[in-house]
């Protein structure tokens, strides 16, 4: 096998374990990995999150960011409220059910990833990074809209918002 195959087959078993990952918390949850994210932002940043600070934390933008809260505010999972300081600002806030789902959910997929790598020394890690910055770059996919956490979805940003 040349040394191109072996990369790419490298990257379809990456892709592989992501949707295959998406799919178990699907089944199980209900909720895509973006979704179980955000859940996971708001329990751990307490009851006051905007929509802005939700999606700094998240590191998807507002757009995304709301239309994820559209999905688990119909779900029951989350409720917005407009702030009573600052009429401009909603609040985020997670209701006994986005408590209770968040309990038994599983491990987002990065967070094992986060320890093996986090293991690794700094000049691994430097040469992980790089490597597929690069192949990224190959792949003329340094300019598509991507957040760290893992899930399979679509090129187009169309698609993405409707899968949310």
């Amino acid at each position: 096998m040349q040394s191109y195959e072996e990369v790419l087959v490298a990257i379809r078993q990456i892709i592989r374990s992501i949707d295959l990952h998406s799919r178990k918390l699907n089944k199980s949850t209900g909720l895509t990995g973006p979704q179980l994210v955000i859940l996971q932002a708001l329990e751990q940043g307490g009851e006051n999150h905007t929509i802005r600070e939700l999606s700094n934390s998240v590191n998807l933008s507002q757009a995304t960011v709301t239309t994820i809260l559209d999905r688990l505010e119909s779900k029951g999972l989350v409720v917005r409220q407009r702030s009573s300081v600052d009429k401009r600002k909603v609040h985020v806030l997670l209701t006994e059910h986005g408590k209770e789902l968040l309990t038994g959910s599983p491990k987002a997929l990065q967070e094992e990833f986060i320890a093996k790598f986090q293991s690794l020394e700094e000049w691994e890690q430097n040469l992980l990074l790089s490597s597929v910055q690069r192949i990224a770059r190959m792949m003329n996919a340094e300019k598509l809209d991507a957040s760290p956490y893992l899930e399979v979805s679509s090129i187009t940003p169309e698609d993405q918002v409707q899968k949310k």
